[in-house]
């Protein structure tokens, strides 16, 4: 059998000052394959600036971040990431698997199939359904269905549980646990602590 390789992401010495407040200053953390890093504190501490820095949406104020060894910017990292926000990121005006195809088209083929995907998040069948008629739940479970059809190595999931009822909640974490024993990484926040036993989760609270 084929090793998985092993990817990295570092964080040196970051700052982030927003409306001349410091947020977070000298944050430092390294994680690689099959690790979660799970982004803790109040509303307004910084998680989502964080987020928003790796994902390259704004610069930190001090510090860099690698990838395998690389600065972000001199890397494949961005072919290789994907983020789910707070919106869930998909087109209302368009069906289901009008939304999956749109995405696919951005990215590599992944693990599963569209209708795979949709099975697993527990959205068979609606295929042709207009999104603007599902649920909240149902919304974002479509929204991280688009992780398991294309493939990226590291997720960056911000409140990927808000709209879930506790049995969405357990799926996300199921596929979650899925993406790290294959070889994937996850830099979440949350608001609801995670069950990840067989996940090595790391955590830093920026409260």
């Amino acid at each position: 059998m084929q090793a998985k390789s092993t990817h990295s992401l570092e964080g040196r010495s970051l700052s982030c000052i927003r409306d001349d407040r410091v947020l977070f200053e000298q944050l430092t953390f390294d994680l690689v394959s099959g690790q979660v890093l799970l982004l803790e504190g109040k509303n307004g501490s910084g998680k989502t600036s964080l987020l928003r820095i790796l994902c390259g949406f704004r610069e930190p104020d001090a510090g860099v971040i690698h990838w395998c060894g690389d600065e972000i910017n001199d890397s494949p990292f961005y072919a290789q990431m994907a983020y789910v926000g707070h919106l869930d990121g998909i087109k209302k005006e368009l069906t289901v698997l009008e939304n999956l195809k749109m995405s696919l088209a951005l990215s590599s083929c992944g693990q599963y199939s569209i209708h795979e995907a949709l099975a697993k998040v527990h959205l068979p069948g609606y295929d042709d359904v207009l999104v603007q008629t599902l649920s909240a739940g149902q919304k974002r479970r479509l929204s991280l269905a688009r992780l398991l059809i294309t493939e990226n190595v590291l997720w960056i999931l911000d409140e990927p549980f808000t709209s879930l009822d506790k049995h969405g909640i357990a799926l996300i974490e199921t596929l979650m646990a899925e993406h790290c024993a294959n070889g994937g990484m996850i830099v979440l926040t949350s608001h609801h602590d995670i069950d990840l036993p067989d996940v090595d989760v790391q955590r830093i609270n920026l409260s």
